[in-house]
């Protein structure tokens, strides 16, 4: 782990922010294009669909693939592996694909019943562009895997960048001639780029062999492995799509807070969590592989407070600018400020959601190291019950605004639930090392949260990005001292892999 959280890391936090970042632009296009009408809803909710498919395909395929393929080059059979997996995906993501456009225009009106029929239309039309693309990121998700696997995380992130740029791309060009359409079909032209980017780096290095028949025992191997893990990926899109069901039950632009907030207030899982867990997962898969046990431990430890130290502080941040970043990003063009109000509110209730499944990311690399993904797929079922009661409880109190309050309180009870299983699964962990960190953490992170108050009142009559900067800079610098005079062992563990570097 200490040879690995220094320049990969760096490169990947990179990578990653730049693909948040692209991913911000491309809700910006649609909120100036589209707003909060039912335009934005359709499309919105029609992409949760098949976007459930395509996670399940792309971080299923990573947490499964990439154990499975280090394992394999112990046994210097790695560009076999590689190539069977990769002819089995053709096969089932071209199946999917074709049932998914197909039978669009049947699930679509059962989901969203509420819809009226112009935007029943979009959102069958855009949910069959979308399903159309999971052929290729099939395809992409195998060799995306395959980059990760060699500590090539940046790849990976740069060609999911490609395929969100050419989607906004697309909307920028196009939006006025052909509507929200041009966001779908922009984005199955950046799937095809992207695969065409991938194997160009990959076939001339031999790394995958492709000739020879289909292995169907070493496919199906593999899939036994894979399809738990990626169902239970996928319980995240599920539970999301379950809130944008109940969204659907309310006013117009009920939808499009919903996942504005939750895309907004997700970013920094998106780039410290995903980027800790993806970096730390290669490294549990080799401590397994050498049945290095202690080291095991070790990694699901350092990962718990690293993620905490990052994500806390990040979040309580955003929770404290969240009016000004709201405004700055989606306040422009069709996006009104009733709209912004609206989401704003939403936001702050997605706090727990973003906390606890970051958390969780770590949890869940070492249930998949280990290979154990079946054992959560039990309590990822129970996560979506629990959703659907504590929406229609909370929904009904609260309106839109109980959808990210019940994702707050599912994912809670969701991650406690899988920490009490694997903490069983590896005979205990270093529970007084964990709570001690915790509480370094979060007081480091109440003493920013302090001192960032008077300093947003000072400069309340700025304008929101030199609002934004100021308090950024200020609580950076606060924290870190409170981190260091508190003596956090993660801080400490952190700023040395990056002073090495």
């Amino acid at each position: 782990m200490k040879s690995k959280l220094g320049l990969a890391s760096v490169l990947f936090i990179g990578a990653s922010l730049i693909l948040k970042v692209s991913g911000l632009l491309r809700d910006m296009v649609i909120a100036f294009y589209f707003g909060d009408s039912y335009v934005a809803d359709a499309y919105l909710a029609a992409f949760i669909i098949p976007n459930m498919f395509i996670l399940f395909m792309t971080t299923g395929m990573k947490n499964a693939f990439v154990p499975s393929y280090i394992e394999a080059l112990e046994q210097k059979r790695g560009a076999y592996h590689l190539g069977q997996v990769f002819k089995g995906t053709i096969l089932i993501s071209f199946v999917i694909s074709v049932l998914g456009l197909a039978l669009a225009p049947v699930y679509i009106p059962i989901l969203y019943p509420e819809f009226h029929a112009d935007a029943a239309k979009i959102a069958i039309t855009v949910a069959m562009i979308f399903f159309g693309v999971i052929f290729f990121v099939g395809m992409n998700a195998v060799l995306e895997a395959f980059f990760d696997s060699e500590n090539k995380f940046s790849l990976s992130v740069v060609s999911q960048i490609i395929v969100i740029m050419s989607s906004i791309i697309g909307a920028v060009l196009f939006a006025d001639q052909i509507g929200v359409y041009a966001l779908a079909i922009g984005y199955f032209i950046g799937a095809v780029i992207s695969l065409i980017f991938k194997l160009i780096l990959v076939i001339p290095r031999k790394k995958m062999k492709l000739k020879g028949k289909f292995d169907w025992i070493e496919i199906k191997h593999f899939y036994w492995i894979f399809i738990p893990v990626g169902l239970t990926v996928a319980v995240g899109q599920i539970n999301l799509m379950v809130g944008t069901i109940f969204a659907s039950y309310f006013e117009e632009g009920s939808v499009t807070y919903i996942n504005y907030a939750k895309n907004l207030v997700h970013m920094p899982q998106g780039i410290f969590g995903v980027t800790i867990g993806t970096i730390v997962f290669p490294l549990l898969s080799k401590a397994i592989a050498t049945d290095d046990r202690k080291l095991f431990k070790q990694g699901i430890e350092r990962g718990f407070t690293l993620m905490y130290l990052i994500l806390l502080p990040s979040v309580i941040g955003m929770m404290i600018l969240m009016p000004n970043l709201i405004e700055l990003i989606y306040q422009r063009g069709a996006f009104s400020d009733e709209a912004a109000l609206a989401t704003t509110q939403v936001a702050y209730l997605y706090f727990g959601s973003v906390l606890f499944f970051s958390l969780n990311n770590i949890t869940n690399k070492g249930f998949y190291s280990l290979k154990k993904g079946h054992l959560i797929l039990f309590i990822s079922g129970l996560s979506i019950v629990l959703n659907v009661i504590l929406n229609f409880i909370l929904t009904a109190w609260m309106g839109y605004k109980g959808i990210p309050l019940a994702a707050s309180i599912m994912a809670f009870c969701y991650v406690g639930a899988q920490f009490i299983v694997f903490y069983k699964l590896v005979n205990g962990l270093d529970l007084k090392y964990l709570v001690l960190e915790f509480t370094k953490i979060t007081i480091a992170t109440g003493i920013m949260a302090l001192s960032l108050w008077p300093v947003l009142l000072f400069f309340s009559e700025m304008r929101s990005l030199v609002q934004i900067a100021i308090v950024a800079i200020t609580g950076s610098v606060v924290y870190i001292l409170a981190a260091y005079l508190l003596r956090s062992k993660s801080f400490f563990f952190l700023a040395k892999r990056f002073l090495k570097k």
